[in-house]
């Protein structure tokens, strides 16, 4: 499968204009983030952010087409899959208009390879925006970039949003409802433009996370002990209708260095832990005060993440369960912070964050 035969950048602009070349063998661009340059061999480049450079060998670049154009969302070109890539604190995906059909455009394998950072368009997964089932306005689906299907994604749901938004040319406060495997979801785009999302009540029966540690609290696993290769860690489980697993240190009572942790090695041990028959998430989590965490996170199917809502959603629920802090948060993550709150009167838990477009794209399938 070939990678990137379009691409096009997002501007300050809200109007879609592009460029189109005459003459164009390679591609070079930059974020003034962070971002690794990637090369890539396109027929059209539209550029939309003045944060990028674009540096090319044998280049050049007409006038700026007609505004009559057809946007580059309405395209329906044959044997293509088009998609915009949007990240949540860097959390990133490649979005799917799949609101034509309730089968996803691309199969698991697919989207592992839409995935691969080295030789595809690099993502955590792949996010579908499909009809809405059960009275929902929209469906949404994921593949993670091994190519297992989470039940959802909090940083998912935000950059979904947005792509909705853009989609139906949506403009200020908006707020509608999502059928996900975890449920209903409901977010709503702010007037800043970040996503406020209900992610509905924490699960915390241990049989329902799903745990196989004995329940420690009722029927819950609160700073319960887990040995994970010859040490003992304090965990507690909660779902967020996804599993998750969350310590803010060993049994010893070491105060938690989150950024001295190496996550590769003990992430997938937590994984795969026999404890976790569905596997877990994991998160590691540094306690700054009552009202600030800092964590990493393993995501179960893709890794180490610059970033997890649901996993920061379930740190703030078992924070206020272990007596760490109170029921408004803010969590930060590799990618930045989110702001969380366990509302006390409807059991609820609300995250609220950026997604931002990354590029415009298109594949050959």
């Amino acid at each position: 499968m070939a990678i990137a035969a379009t691409i096009s950048l997002p501007l300050t602009s809200p109007t879609r204009q592009s460029l189109t070349r005459r003459s164009l063998t390679s591609l070079r661009f930059f974020s003034s983030s962070s971002v690794q340059p990637r090369f890539l061999g396109l027929k059209n480049v539209a550029l939309r952010n003045p944060n990028f450079r674009v540096s090319a060998t044998s280049m050049s670049i007409e006038a700026l087409e007609k505004e009559s154009q057809i946007s580059f969302l309405d395209r329906k070109d044959s044997g293509f899959l088009h998609f915009v890539k949007y990240h949540g604190l860097g959390n990133d995906f490649i979005l799917v208009d799949n609101r034509d059909s309730t089968e996803p455009k691309v199969t698991p394998e697919q989207a592992v390879k839409l995935c691969d950072r080295n030789f595809g368009i690099g993502a955590d997964g792949v996010i579908f925006a499909m009809p809405g089932i059960n009275g929902t306005d929209y469906t949404m689906r994921i593949f993670n970039s091994d190519g297992s299907e989470p039940e959802m994604c909090g940083n998912g749901v935000r950059c979904f949003a947005r792509f909705i938004a853009e989609l139906e040319n949506l403009h200020g406060k908006q707020s509608f409802t999502m059928h996900t495997g975890a449920g209903l979801i409901v977010p709503e785009i702010q007037d800043d433009g970040k996503v406020k999302v209900d992610m509905g009540e924490p699960i915390l029966k241990a049989l329902d996370v799903p745990t196989k540690l004995p329940p420690n609290k009722d029927q819950s696993v609160v700073k319960s002990e887990l040995t994970v290769d010859g040490i003992s860690w304090n965990v507690t489980c909660v779902s967020m209708g996804n599993p998750h697993c969350v310590t803010f240190g060993t049994k010893e009572g070491q105060t938690l260095q989150v950024d001295e942790l190496n996550l590769a090695d003990i992430g997938p041990k937590f994984e795969h832990h026999a404890m976790f028959p569905a596997r877990t998430n994991t998160e590691f989590v540094q306690v700054i005060s009552r009202s600030h965490l800092k964590m990493r996170v393993w995501e179960r199917g893709a890794g180490a993440t610059l970033a997890c809502g649901t996993g920061a959603c379930a740190v703030v629920v078992a924070a206020v369960l272990e007596g760490h802090t109170g029921r408004s948060c803010t969590v930060d993550l590799p990618g930045g912070p989110l702001d969380i709150e366990w509302r006390e009167e409807d059991n609820h838990v609300y995250m609220t964050g950026p997604a931002e477009i990354v590029f415009y794209g298109s594949v050959p399938l």
